[in-house]
Formats: structure tokens, C-alpha cells, sequence
């Protein structure tokens, strides 16, 4: 009995357009590296070597960075939907591409979930509870906007449950699953299927278990600009340790190659990427200057992404999220 990987990297992210017009969501850099090596970090510190990517949208910037997982000791698919299928045909599609065996166990990723949640306990307390599936839960101060997931005192999931005025739990279905290889076998193939509103509450009405696994640990969904910066500046400044965050001195992340002025200041988490120019005077906090943008002389830029080879003219002054695009 193993246990295997599916990181589910095929989401549009529209929330992050333009920065996604030409690069999709889980190979935006985060903490100067694509968001999607920081995953693939966390599922082999857990111990997990073999792992599927389920791509759809510009499915073949994947492989070419990552290839065939071997640099980082790892064994990557690549399972291609050439329609959307939603999470739960995602989820069936890439499981087609691993070698399963009865028994075994497959962790199953949010591709825009940044957590800090401890996945080999998690894997183990899945493992001793013998249970069909097992999803991390964490808890937010107000589940309204989030579907809620009740449990009883064995840590059963009672209910999958919608948006609500009154949640029943502030206890939200967190983006990581484990499921018994069996769980395969009942999702539909080649249709369109949410596994949150179809296949979970469906494996609850045929009455296997599904157990909740709480971790309130660092939890963010990287899916709006704003969350992008946090996520980026958490990490430099080892608010959460990923194991794939370049080394740095835990202020800024600055390439070897970038160029600063007299009198720069860089600060906040702030990543300076390869090939770009700061000018005389400047202030950066907090923000992430893509590879090959110039700055000109007197800039302050707060918690914002700068565009890859964008010139930001001199004295420019802004806490926009977004500059340059």
C-alpha cells in the first residue's frame, strides 16, 4: 500500500487576470519560484514521490519546467483534459495516469491552496481511520462565504453544505483530500463533475466513511492578486516555511543579476527577479517585480506585482496590486 499524488493545476484563475493571460495560476511565481513547486515540495516532504498533474488550462507550460519530476526526486504524469471536466472529472481523468493499486492512498491537492497544514498526519490519521476519503478542515471567522462541513465527535463528516446566512460550523472543506484507490471506481469518466457538490455528498448517501482531518494551521487561497503578494511575502518572510523558497535573509528575495540604485531600500517579503533594474531612491515593500522590469529612479511600491519588462516611470508612487500589464 503507497500513497500517491493528483495536484489539480488546471483552473483558469481568472480572479488573476491579466497576470494569467499568459501564464496560468499555479506557475505564477511565488516567493520567487512557480506556486506549483512549492506543492510538489510539501507532498515529497510527506512522502510522497509519485504524483499526477491534472492540466488543462495552457497545459503544456507544465512539463517543459518541471519535466519528469526526477530533479526533484520525484516520478510526475502529466493528465491533460482537453475540456474542463470540473474538480471531480479532473480528479478521475489524472488517476488514470498513476499505477493504483487496492489499498493504496492518494492525496489529492487544491492547485491554488497555500497551507502549512501537517499532510503526514494528516495521511496518517486517514490511514488508522480506514476511511473512504479524508478531507483537510480548517476553520475561518466567518464560513459565510464558504461551503461549511459539519462533523460529529468521531470526526465524521455529517454534511456537505452550500453557502449559507447561518453556517452550522466555522469548519470549511480546506483543499486536500485523501482518497481509498476504491473512491475511484464511483466517479463518472469523461463528464463533468464538481467532487464538492456531487461526489462527496454522494459517497456520504451510500453510507462509506468520510472523515474530517482539523488543522488550523497557515491556510490561504492564492486566487486574487492581493493573496498572491501575501502569499509571496509569508513565505520570504518565513511566516510559513515551504521547503522550494529560495534561500534569502528573510526581508527580501533579491536575484543575483538584479540591479539596485543608491540610497533602494528593499523590504516587507519583496521578490526581485532576475534581470531587473531598480533606479536611485526607490522604496519597495512588500511587492513582487517580475524578471526584466525597470524602475525608474524615486519609485515607492507598496504590496503591489510589477509586470515582467514593464518600465515604471521615475516618482512613481502607488499601492496598486497590479502595475505595468
Amino acid at each position: 500500500m503507497s500513497v500517491k499524488g493528483i495536484l489539480l493545476v488546471g483552473g483558469k484563475g481568472t480572479r488573476l487576470m491579466p497576470l494569467t493571460k499568459h501564464t496560468p495560476k499555479p506557475m505564477l511565481e511565488v516567493a520567487g519560484v512557480p506556486f506549483t513547486a512549492h506543492q510538489l515540495a510539501k507532498a515529497k516532504a510527506a512522502g510522497i514521490t509519485e504524483i499526477a498533474l491534472a492540466t488543462s488550462y495552457m497545459a503544456d507550460v507544465f512539463q517543459p519546467y518541471f519535466g519528469d519530476g526526477s530533479a526533484l526526486g520525484m516520478k510526475i504524469h502529466y493528465a491533460i483534459e482537453t475540456e474542463a471536466l470540473g474538480t471531480g472529472g479532473a480528479i478521475k481523468n489524472a488517476s488514470k495516469v498513476l499505477d493504483l493499486k487496492p489499498g493504496d492512498s492518494v492525496v489529492i491537492f487544491n492547485g491554488d491552496v497555500l497551507s502549512g497544514h501537517d499532510l503526514k498526519a494528516q495521511i496518517d490519521f486517514h490511514k488508522n481511520s480506514k476511511a473512504a476519503v479524508t478531507l483537510f478542515l480548517t476553520e475561518v471567522a466567518d464560513a459565510r462565504a464558504f461551503g461549511c462541513v459539519p462533523l460529529d465527535a468521531e470526526k465524521n463528516v455529517l454534511a456537505f453544505l452550500e453557502k449559507m446566512e447561518n453556517p452550522v460550523t466555522n469548519l470549511i472543506n480546506a483543499g486536500c483530500y485523501i482518497f481509498d484507490s476504491s473512491v475511484f471506481e464511483l466517479i463518472p469518466s469523461e463528464i463533468v463533475i464538481s467532487v464538492e457538490r456531487e461526489t462527496f455528498p454522494d459517497l456520504l448517501n451510500r453510507g462509506l466513511v468520510v472523515k474530517g482531518f482539523v488543522d488550523l494551521s497557515y491556510w490561504l487561497d492564492i486566487g486574487t492578486p492581493a493573496a498572491l503578494i501575501t502569499a509571496s511575502k509569508d513565505l520570504v518572510m518565513q511566516k510559513l516555511i515551504s521547503p522550494a523558497t529560495p534561500k534569502n535573509d528573510g526581508f527580501a528575495l533579491i536575484a543575483n543579476d538584479a540591479t539596485l540604485g543608491k540610497s533602494t531600500k528593499i523590504s516587507g517579503g519583496s521578490v526581485i527577479s532576475k534581470g531587473v533594474f531598480i533606479g536611485d531612491g526607490c522604496e519597495i515593500i512588500g511587492t513582487i517585480i517580475f524578471e526584466g522590469a525597470k524602475i525608474g529612479d524615486n519609485c515607492r511600491i507598496i504590496s503591489g506585482i510589477v509586470a515582467p519588462n514593464s518600465k515604471i516611470p521615475a516618482n512613481t508612487s502607488t499601492t496598486s496590486e497590479i502595475i505595468g500589464y
